[in-house]
């Protein structure tokens, strides 16, 4: 019974008969009971794909993106705060190119907020305040995007408990180490996950062919949450798709060109992270989208010939 409740949540619906009928695809219960069976024996620790880089609680944002940037890394681990000590967890939180985008959204947008606005919302006003006496602390601003929450995992855990953490909207998990609970040996990142599965469906026909079906015709409740788009037209500034990614929740928006429509890119928060952050300068927010694509283009291009460079024989 626990391995048909199991089943049900996983895939959908369950039917009484040998067979399940999953977005029009027909799957065998033998074949259903052969992946959950392969789920469970693969341990996610073993696809820990991002080493945990800590940061104090009091170390400034600025000081924390810096770190981000130099590090090459998606996220930092927040140490627990002093205020704090008495809970458990060594960690107070994450910090990520989305609470980057928060962040600077915030600093930029600050001067349109009414008292009323930091009386409901007790962490910007902690944040406006901090920024006024010249220095805010990345605890604050850990999580203010509220996509980044920190989730954590015993050792033990396999990729079911993975599913679990990343169907709730997260997007990494720590893997606690078999000494304590309050030590960690690593990050499983979405990314690490979805690559798992794309192998496992390469080696697998019946997951596969599961897998090539539409997305919208899984009966899952995100893919109508989310049917529309998010965009923005290609003469939008910096900021105004920063502005939409914080407000809608998103960690990037598709730039269109206004008269035809066209999908000319995208633009994400890391890219907002690693281009906008280094300027140290406002007037970056107001360049057009257009304009700012090109520079992450001439970014990508720059890595690559660098990576080249860094491989070439004889260097």
């Amino acid at each position: 019974m626990s391995n048909k409740r199991l089943s049900q949540s996983v895939t959908g619906s369950w039917n009484d008969g040998s067979n399940l009928t999953i977005s029009g695809v027909a799957v065998s219960e033998d074949e259903m009971e052969s992946w959950l069976a392969t789920w469970r024996a693969v341990f996610a620790r073993d696809l820990i794909d991002c080493r945990i880089v800590a940061v104090d609680a009091e170390t400034s944002v600025e000081d924390a993106c810096e770190l981000l940037l130099t590090e090459d890394i998606a996220c930092l681990a927040v140490r627990t705060p002093s205020s704090e000590s008495s809970t458990r967890s060594p960690y107070h939180g994450l910090f990520d190119y989305a609470d980057v985008n928060a962040f600077l959204t915030l600093a930029a947008t600050r001067h349109t907020l009414l008292p009323e606005d930091l009386r409901e919302k007790a962490r910007v006003n902690d944040i406006v305040a901090a920024a006024k006496s010249g220095r805010v602390p990345v605890h604050l601003v850990s999580n203010l995007s509220e996509k980044n929450p920190i989730e954590i995992l015993p050792h033990n855990s396999t990729l079911i408990s993975l599913l679990a953490v990343f169907a709730r909207g997260a997007h990494r998990t720590f893997i606690q180490s078999t000494e304590s609970p309050e030590e960690f040996i690593g990050i499983v990142s979405e990314h690490s996950l979805l690559a798992w599965f794309d192998a496992y469906a390469r080696e697998t026909p019946s997951f596969k062919k599961y897998l090539s079906q539409p997305i919208q015709s899984l009966s899952l409740p995100s893919v109508s949450l989310n049917a529309a788009v998010v965009a923005a037209g290609s003469s939008a500034s910096i900021l105004d798709a920063m502005k939409l990614m914080s407000e809608q929740g998103v960690s990037s928006v598709a730039v269109v060109e206004e008269n035809s429509g066209t999908l000319l890119s995208a633009v994400s928060v890391t890219d907002v992270g690693k281009i906008v952050v280094p300027s140290q300068s406002n007037q970056i927010l107001a360049t057009p989208l257009l304009q700012f694509i090109a520079q992450i283009k001439a970014n990508i291009f720059t890595a690559r010939e660098v990576g080249h460079t860094d491989h070439a024989p004889g260097s």
